[in-house]
């Protein structure tokens, strides 16, 4: 590849009006719940599809609108995305008892949601909020369903959906990587990867305001990446030992833990998948964590006016470690 050939950061021109009505998928889950605040917060209008009635005091003072449904219904659907201007679907499984289970929602419900979008809103942005998995949908059933999902929108909307694969996300509020924070308590704090792997991360904040403004742009069916300011990623090392100064264990020793205890780990996670438990932690979850190359090439960063992160790993693990011991979590 030449020069002339080699791609470019993808930019964004500048949009100005007033915000369209935002569909939004997935509300009640970890980043939708940032995220719903944060377009609230910014003067837009939000209908959001929920199983049932919002818990969130919040949400029903500022009068957001909800539709009862899921991603399986196809009238919520339709009146989910009628007289939208922007379609968010945040909404997606990431433990699962089987490949069906991930494939029911991560492709079938993102195929449906587009079809909705294609049959009653024609000119609305649909803006998928993937994953970095899918950039290695061998890994695992969730990366494969989630690849799946991308491929299903941008088959149906072409040039009108726009996908976005964050990396490792964290914050308050997050049970996923709250394991890291406890894991740093200890005196010997294990280090899952080997020392050349290098994984990208972004504080939840920082993603849900990148959602944001790619909310506002012409969709150009692309498919992004968000990274904070170490798109290049981090080591194991790294990770962990922010999260152990982010919760005062200054003496922590970082261990490169034992290959047989990690099998044996992942090992009780595929017997509970077979007993038709859904496993956060299990073989396929553990070729994910152990992947070499989580990292964030320029070529693919979201790149768009108005956005920088804000939080890098020390800021944003204090800001998530104060947010668990506010709540007892940590």
């Amino acid at each position: 590849m030449t020069a002339s050939q080699a791609p470019q950061p993808i930019q964004f021109a500048n949009t100005h009006g007033p915000a369209p009505l935002a569909a939004v998928t997935g509300a009640s889950g970890f980043i939708g719940q940032h995220l719903v605040r944060l377009l609230i917060s910014r003067g837009w209008s939000v209908r959001l599809l929920l199983r049932s009635e919002p818990s969130i005091d919040e949400w029903r003072s500022r009068s957001a609108q909800v539709v009862a449904g899921s991603l399986a219904d196809a009238s919520a659907l339709a009146q989910l995305v009628d007289g939208a201007g922007v379609v968010i679907h945040v909404a997606g499984l990431i433990k699962a008892a089987d490949r069906s289970e991930f494939f029911k929602i991560n492709r079938d419900g993102t195929r449906a949601l587009a079809e909705a979008v294609q049959r009653v809103a024609p000119t609305a942005h649909f803006l998928h909020v993937s994953s970095l998995a899918a950039r290695e949908p061998l890994l695992s059933d969730y990366a494969a369903s989630k690849r799946a999902g991308e491929d299903a929108a941008r088959a149906m909307l072409g040039e009108r959906a726009t996908v976005l694969r964050p990396p490792a996300v964290y914050g308050p509020g997050d049970r996923e990587t709250l394991v890291f924070f406890q894991l740093a308590r200890q005196r010997l704090v294990p280090l899952l990867g080997s020392a050349s792997a290098r994984a990208a991360m972004i504080h939840v904040d920082d993603l849900v305001r990148l959602i944001e403004r790619l909310a506002t742009v012409a969709p150009r069916g692309q498919v992004l990446t968000a990274a904070d300011a170490r798109p290049e990623g981090y080591r194991w090392d790294e990770v962990l030992g922010a999260a152990a100064r982010a919760v005062g264990n200054e003496r922590a020793r970082l261990v490169r833990a034992p290959q047989t205890l990690l099998r044996a780990v992942a090992l009780v996670g595929d017997a509970g998948r077979r007993l038709g438990v859904a496993n956060m932690l299990n073989s396929q979850k553990l070729r994910e964590l152990r992947h070499e190359d989580w990292s964030v090439s320029a070529s693919e960063l979201a790149k768009v006016p108005d956005w920088a992160p804000q939080f890098d790993l020390d800021t944003g693990f204090a800001d998530a470690v104060a947010w668990y011991r506010a709540r007892s979590w940590l």
